[in-house]
């Protein structure tokens, strides 16, 4: 029985189809495969959801700042006494502010469905998973990884090409990411402005975590000042800024206080090292640090992380002699260091790997040994023989043997 749009009913009576196969079930194997796949990607999700509240938090912000703002004008309006013309002046004035309130939700109710409609692009692509399509979806993700890669390595202007030429815009951060871009440049510049509005920002979250990135902003700018011999400024900046912090970092504070003494031209360690260029980078390494921690990204680049695991089950003692095989990955330095960390694979038998395919082999692949004692597997011989008329060749010593003859060693 169903029921129709005017809340009537009818009886269908349907004419009994012909059966059909049904559809033959993924594989399990790949099954648990996609659903592991899946437990991997809390960043993908997590970074457009914190960008979406971060966003909402400011217009809230924006919008009570404005409000409280035209409602004391107004009161302040009513209670004096004024001429007309001056009433109406200001109510006009307050009319504008209105006005530029407005323009400002408009531009950030866009800001806000534009972040929405990427919280629910990536919904759906993880929806969109399927054993069926697994390999299409893994590519997409690979393009994901490597574009996450680049802009953690500041590559923008590729990373940005590469998700426009794979359509991939929603599925990566790259707006995230270029407001990182503008504070670690000015870091670089030596200016701190724009990571101290950066803190303002976000000063909630910093405070909740016990992140100390804007005292160290604050020691530097303070630093800056005394390297200038602006030292009545840099009193005054202390008093205003450093002061605060002084409950929970004495000992720092003391320590940045005595270089009004010493001066940056001193040759005393302790307080040398304060006025060093590498204090610079430092800072861009924490602000890289907490800005990861605040949107919730891993500290690594993806790219890494998921090279790690493959690397973890291949590395062996053997991976780091002089003589270990080309076809290695660990044979290259740039991925002997990314496994410098890991531990050893642990392999408990040991694995024949064939010269020439480079398959495993095993009792469906058996390995069978020529007369000067190289080992090869039994398919790579038999496909080399069907090419040359049943002769075979070993590719590292150029023996040269019949493969019926080998066979009928072999089975004997």
């Amino acid at each position: 029985m169903d029921s129709l749009s005017n809340g009537t009913a009818t009886t269908i009576t349907a004419t009994p189809a012909a059966p059909t196969a049904p559809a033959p079930a993924p594989p399990s194997s790949r099954l648990v495969h996609l659903a592991e796949s899946l437990k991997l990607e809390h960043q993908f999700l997590r970074v457009p959801f914190e960008h979406y509240k971060k966003t909402i938090r400011a217009n809230h912000r924006v919008i009570e700042k404005e409000v409280s703002a035209v409602i004391s004008g107004v009161s302040e309006a009513a209670d004096s006494d004024v001429s007309n013309d001056e009433a109406v002046h200001h109510l006009s004035s307050l009319v504008s502010r209105l006005q530029g309130l407005k323009r400002k939700l408009e531009e950030g109710s866009r800001t806000e469905n534009l972040q929405a409609h990427r919280c629910r692009a990536r919904l759906d692509h993880l929806e969109s998973a399927d054993a069926e399509n697994l390999v299409e979806w893994n590519n997409m993700r690979l393009k994901r990884i490597l574009v996450d890669y680049m802009l953690r390595m500041s590559y923008y202007d590729t990373a940005a090409k590469l998700a426009e030429s794979s359509n991939i815009q929603d599925l990566v951060d790259i707006d995230v990411f270029q407001e990182a871009k503008k504070v670690i440049d000015a870091l670089q510049n030596k200016e701190v402005a724009p990571a101290l509005v950066w803190c303002a920002d976000n000063k909630s979250r910093l405070k909740k975590s016990k992140s100390k990135f804007e005292f160290q902003l604050r020691l530097q700018e303070f630093i800056e000042l005394v390297r200038a011999e602006n030292n009545l400024r840099a009193i005054t900046y202390a008093r205003k800024y450093l002061a605060p912090w002084g409950a929970s970092h004495m000992k720092e504070l003391q320590r940045v206080m005595a270089t009004l003494a010493f001066r940056s031209n001193t040759e005393c360690t302790t307080y040398k090292v304060l006025f060093e260029p590498k204090q610079w980078d430092f800072l861009v390494e924490q602000f890289k640090l907490e800005f990861c921690k605040l949107y919730g990204m891993t500290l690594e680049p993806l790219l890494n992380i998921y090279l790690q695991a493959g690397l973890s089950a291949l590395k062996t003692p053997y991976c780091y002699e002089d003589d270990c095989t080309k076809e290695d990955p660990l044979s290259q330095d740039s991925f002997r260091k990314l496994a410098m960390p890991l531990p050893y694979s642990k392999q408990h038998h040991s694995k024949l790997v064939c010269y020439i395919t480079k398959e495993l082999m095993d009792t469906e692949n058996p390995p069978q040994v020529l007369p000067n004692g190289y080992v090869y597997s039994a398919k790579a011989l038999e496909e080399m023989a069907k090419k040359n008329s049943g002769k075979i060749t070993c590719p590292r010593t150029g023996l040269v043997c019949n493969y019926s003859d080998l066979v009928k060693a072999y089975i004997s």
